[in-house]
């Protein structure tokens, strides 16, 4: 069903390429109504065009909150052709058919990046944008609506295609996105207000996103994939990639894991990442030898992962990291010399952190019609509500090294333990569904790569131990520190079992599960 387009009313804050539209709708006759800056340009180009208000027979008024919200502008999008008694209406209001509508909004986003002054902010929440987009959106049958640059060349192929009319399956899909823009705008105009507010939790919640791109595949080659941005910014997410094939879902989902971790790290540190699992973690004074502890800890399960360094990688270290296999790599900035030891690597993914920087405190999980919102999991513990539950009490610098080793554990999948050895992991035991599972893969990791230094260890468990058996197991590796929350109602057997065997233990009571 072709409808031909004879007046187009444009209003636009984004004002690049708009020649090139303006040019084919004169072409085709296609009368023009505009306002305020939009009315001015189109002028400036060279193109008849008739002002809102001249058009209206009503000026703008409210410092130009007022001037597309009007009868003769909705009626003219909103009539339907086809309803008689919608048509006598109008010859008797002696109101037009609109039949195009080119619109984008005021840049609500970019004010809130570029300014803190609320009122301004307030001013460029768009009204009269959205109304005559939906509107337009809702007749379809009737109007087309553009509401992306990008569609302009679809437009014009569309006029010329059809010698200045559109065909229905186009103006549903520009409708769709229509709506998809207004709900989208409205979504980060509530976000901002649910920000200045502090509510974290409303009683209605819309998570705006835009698309950033397309990925290879999602989990799985077979599923497909997309990331979005959620953020005022819809410029990225503070990743530059250097080098390597397009990112998969996989890529980035061990990515945002490594990342997490890595801005935990108060010091130069690496983070060896695989499965969304840390395979070792380690911070070091020196970042080369940050990264060969972290690797040590378990250099089989690295193979294939994602290396994070919180530093800049140089050619001594790009020398270490090249012995490996790895997807993915991680820094912040790479040297030339680096990047050219790298870039011999096939497919090696090259990212740039540097820019990167976390402003969401909220985490979100989606299950099919529902989906779950949680803050962040911020905290390691409270120094000042730690419970020294046995006869030996750790040191202020053994309390810094089970510090690091939980910081470590609350990012592993539960149930996790986490044998650390000063500032680096040697053994972890992720994702079982039994602790002691956890303990016994820790240990065996611990004893294949790391067995010297299990010694005087330190261990730490997210969760308590429901019984003393985990316990034994860490005992006999060697560790002499164990940090854990507490709260089993068999504490006091997993206590005088430490005791008995002269090893410290302490209790936080903060529970770090990570599903």
């Amino acid at each position: 069903m072709l409808k031909k387009i004879t007046n187009a009313l444009i209003s636009v804050s984004d004002k690049s390429n708009l020649e090139k539209v303006l040019s084919v709708l004169k072409k085709y006759n296609v009368n023009l109504i505009s306002s305020g800056g939009t009315f001015k340009e189109i002028k400036k180009l060279g193109f008849s065009c008739t002002e809102v208000s001249k058009y209206t027979k009503f000026n703008e008024m409210l410092d130009g909150r007022v001037k597309t919200l009007h009868p003769k502008i909705h009626a003219g999008i909103l009539n339907n052709r086809s309803n008689k008694k919608h048509q006598i209406q109008m010859k008797k209001n002696k109101f037009k058919n609109i039949d195009l509508l080119v619109v984008n909004f005021y840049p609500f986003q970019k004010t809130v990046l570029s300014n803190k002054n609320s009122n301004s902010i307030i001013e460029n929440i768009d009204i009269g944008g959205p109304a005559m987009v939906r509107a337009a959106a809702k007749n379809f049958r009737d109007v087309s609506v553009i509401t992306d640059e990008y569609d302009y060349k679809s437009l014009i192929n569309q006029l010329k295609k059809n010698k200045g009319s559109t065909n229905l399956e186009f103006r549903k899909n520009m409708a769709s996105k229509a709506f998809n823009l207004t709900a989208y705008y409205d979504s980060m105009v509530s976000n901002w207000f649910n920000r200045e507010l502090g509510i974290n939790f409303p009683e209605k919640k819309t998570i705006p996103g835009k698309k950033l791109a397309q990925l290879r595949y999602g989990e799985n080659p077979h599923q497909r994939s997309t990331i979005y941005v959620n953020d005022t910014s819809t410029e990225g997410i503070g990743l530059k990639q250097i080098a390597g094939k397009s990112l998969s879902y996989n890529n980035y989902n061990d990515i945002f894991a490594s990342l997490d971790i890595l801005s935990s790290l108060k010091n130069t540190g690496t983070v060896i990442v695989k499965h969304a699992n840390p395979s070792g973690v380690s911070i070091n004074k020196s970042p080369l030898r940050s990264y060969q502890e972290s690797l040590s800890c378990d250099p089989i399960s690295a193979f294939g992962g994602i290396v994070a360094c919180n530093f800049p990688v140089n050619k001594k270290i790009a020398k270490e990291i090249s012995k490996t296999f790895f997807e993915v790599i991680l820094a912040k900035k790479f040297d030339k010399k680096a990047l050219k030891i790298l870039l011999s690597k096939k497919n090696l993914i090259l990212i740039d952190i540097s820019k990167f920087k976390e402003k969401s405190n909220l985490q979100i999980k989606s299950f099919g019609n529902s989906f779950l919102v949680q803050d962040k999991n911020n905290k390691i513990f409270d120094f000042k509500k730690i419970k020294y539950v046995t006869a030996l009490k750790p040191t202020k610098k053994e309390l810094k090294f089970a510090e690091f080793s939980m910081n470590v554990c609350k990012f592993v999948k539960s149930n996790s333990i986490v044998i650390s050895n000063k500032f680096s992991t040697i053994g972890i035991g992720a994702g079982q569904p039994s602790r002691v599972d956890s303990c016994k893969i820790a240990v065996e990791k611990a004893k294949k790569f790391q067995r010297k230094k299990l010694k005087n260890s330190i261990a730490a468990s997210d969760a308590f131990f429901p019984f003393p058996d985990g316990i034994k197991k860490l005992i006999k590796a060697g560790v002499k520190l164990i940090i854990q929350p507490g709260g089993s109602i068999r504490d006091k057997k997993s206590i005088a079992l430490a005791n008995k065997a002269k090893v410290k233990m302490v209790f936080t009571g903060t529970r770090h599960f990570n599903h």
